[in-house]
């Protein structure tokens, strides 16, 4: 049996990153595999790419944080992974690589990007794979060019009163038919190989509560029909719904991790943020500390899966809490923020119609499918 331990966003930026991991590195390193997505380039060098929205170059000392606070691979496949050029995306990948880190998601081309990495633990081998839909122009790897692996989808805005121009929108998405393809090809190959198959998908609509997109459920059921055992969805920034799928485990959204975050008033007063914050009205700038996110991005769950050469055993999820300084804090069950966070996980599954089960488990809240799944 391999414990593998999963978690949302990891963004330092700060002169000490281990600080971030301070209350959660026990339980991290408490697993035999433990994955996490990288939000930040860790480099020096490359020019900000003029499609990138907020970000920031991380330390290349983030590597070796990260690597000593239990992480063992790391997704980057995401809306950053190309924010500081080719040169940002290889010094990030070398940097981690030198840390012991196993990177998955990108690559020089995108052949190196859509391989899987596979990791062994006590008998148990774990194929990584990686993918993102949040994706600015020319993110995304191809034969000639670096990046991440693409998932792409489409939008359409459907008119509900055909005779009242300018009222509200029905969105309709689905996947990109192509990249769907070829993440079930590549999961078929995996899986070929591998005793379990995880998926991170970098997707869905962020700081707006539970709301999911169409195109997210016909993604995990294709990658899970493909042979996918558990799907770890990253980017919307707050914890979405999880699912129980033909008995494998979606997790629509973990939220964020170890994200810091500093806010300026001239940043707040741009119109990018104001646009960002309107899809979240309770979310206030906090000037003078490192975590400024919406009063949802607080909570977050820490994934500990039991796997097995049979596929997942068990899967629980032990609620945490980010503080003012971005670390997120492993809570316990006495602690009222603990039943806060499964109550929001639970609306979260509600609102969308997700027939998903909640169980205390040893470690924190087990994950059961409901009536209908």
């Amino acid at each position: 049996m391999a414990i593998l331990m999963a978690v949302g966003d990891v963004a330092p930026d700060r002169d000490d990153p281990t600080e971030c991991f301070s209350l959660a590195a026990p339980v991290l390193r408490s697993a035999d595999v433990a994955f996490c997505q990288l939000e930040c380039n860790l480099t020096t060098r490359g020019h900000r790419m003029p499609q990138a929205r907020h970000t920031h170059r991380g330390s290349p000392a983030t590597a070796r944080a990260m690597k000593a606070a239990g992480f063992d691979v790391v997704s980057f496949a995401g809306n950053h992974c190309m924010d500081w050029g080719v040169e940002g995306l290889e010094d990030t990948v070398s940097h981690l690589e030198s840390a012991g880190l196993t990177v998955v998601g990108v690559g020089h081309d995108i052949e190196v990007a859509r391989r899987a990495r596979v990791v062994e633990a006590n008998g148990v081998s774990i194929a990584f794979l990686a993918c993102s839909s949040i994706l600015p122009a020319g993110y995304w790897a191809t034969v000639e060019r670096a990046g991440c692996v693409p998932m792409r989808a489409h939008t359409l805005y459907e008119q509900i009163e055909l005779d009242q121009p300018g009222t509200p929108a029905r969105v309709h998405t689905w996947a990109h038919a192509g990249d769907l393809e070829r993440l079930c090809s590549d999961i078929r190959t995996a899986a070929a190989t591998a005793d379990v198959v995880a998926l991170s998908v970098h997707w869905g609509i962020h700081f707006v509560p539970g709301l999911l997109a169409d195109y997210q459920r016909e993604v995990a059921y294709a990658a899970i029909d493909a042979g996918a055992d558990l799907i770890l969805g990253h980017h919307a920034h707050i914890l979405k719904g999880v699912e129980i799928y033909r008995g494998k485990p979606i997790l629509y959204s973990f939220g964020n991790f170890a994200m810091d975050l500093r806010m300026t008033p001239q940043h707040a007063a741009s119109p990018g943020f104001k646009e960002v914050q309107a899809l979240s009205p309770e979310w206030e700038p906090n000037f003078g500390t490192l975590y400024n996110f919406p009063p949802d991005s607080r909570k977050t769950v820490m994934l500990r899966a039991a796997l097995s050469r049979d596929g997942v055993e068990s899967l629980e999820l032990m609620p945490a809490w980010i503080n003012d300084d971005a670390q997120p804090e492993p809570l316990s069950r006495e602690d009222s923020r603990y039943a806060e966070v499964v109550d929001y996980l639970r609306w979260c599954c509600e609102d969308q119609d997700l027939p998903t089960r909640f169980v205390e488990g040893e470690y924190g809240i087990a994950i059961k499918a409901g009536p209908g799944s």
